[in-house]
């Protein structure tokens, strides 16, 4: 969870055998993943009754900013980790990257790790690589925001949660990332690369942290440009609608309903 207190300012588990993996002994994996020159651990979450042999579309978690660490742990404890853990037929392969505490999602380093993470997943479980999707709350959904709008073409959809383009107030951009004050118009900019992918924005209207108003902007500035967009804003609600986002009973069939050309 994006947490305004913290300050913006500062800063290989092994590979079982494939013949000894078991989605009755667990369903959360742990991983690793080299990005630079950092290895990053990641978990992999597998759908009861994989096989290797079929194709498995994939959604790529980003979590808040609570969850960042290096326990491999607090990224599944918050948001789509407790929603796919509830499900018995939950029917993807969900990677879920962990941000190093200091460290913020959009961030090219932080990018390239979360993208080596689901490209590492794709070769090893045969993910769908015509059904990837990406989703994430708070901190996640900036960093969801900035993948998506720098690899256009990369998901078949998305569906950021509470995220937003300008930080909060008082917090200034990480070093690495655009100044979003310094550009006259940052949603539209990452509206125009986000283009035609199909995006599902979900925010609650009494949001304290990430104000409503980064997601109706940028709602706003994906229908300018023509893109495919749907907004569900809860009345009231404060920074915690992942939980109702998650909950939506059509979330997971909508994202199934669109794939990539290739």
């Amino acid at each position: 969870m994006f947490s305004i207190q913290i300050s913006m300012l500062s800063l290989t588990l092994a590979f079982p055998s494939m013949a000894m993996l078991s989605c009755a002994q667990t369903q959360f994996l742990n991983r690793s993943v080299a990005a630079g020159e950092a290895t990053y651990r990641y978990k992999v979450f597998l759908p009861a009754g994989w096989k290797r042999e079929e194709p498995v579309p994939v959604i790529l978690f980003l979590h808040g900013a609570g969850e960042r660490g290096e326990d491999n742990e607090a990224q599944a404890s918050v948001g789509l980790g407790p929603t796919v853990s509830r499900q018995k037929n939950f029917p993807f392969i969900v990677v879920l990257p962990q941000c190093p505490r200091g460290r913020w999602w959009p961030e090219p380093q932080m990018q390239a790790q979360a993208l080596k993470a689901l490209e590492q997943t794709i070769e090893e479980f045969n993910g769908d690589k015509t059904r990837i999707y990406l989703t994430g709350l708070s901190m996640g959904g900036y960093g969801l925001w900035a993948i998506a709008a720098a690899n256009p073409g990369m998901f078949a959809a998305i569906a950021p949660v509470c995220g937003g383009i300008r930080p909060p107030r008082g917090l200034p951009n990480p070093p690495g990332t655009i100044d979003t004050n310094a550009v006259a118009d940052p949603y539209t900019e990452a509206a125009k690369k986000i283009g035609k992918t199909p995006v599902w924005v979900f925010h609650g209207s009494a949001d304290s942290v990430v104000p409503v108003t980064e997601s109706q902007k940028m709602v706003e500035a994906l229908k300018a440009a023509g893109g495919r967009v749907r907004y569900t804003e809860y009345a009231g609600v404060g920074h915690n609608s992942w939980d109702r986002a998650y909950s939506e009973a059509e979330l997971f069939t909508w994202l199934l309903s669109y794939r990539l050309d290739r």
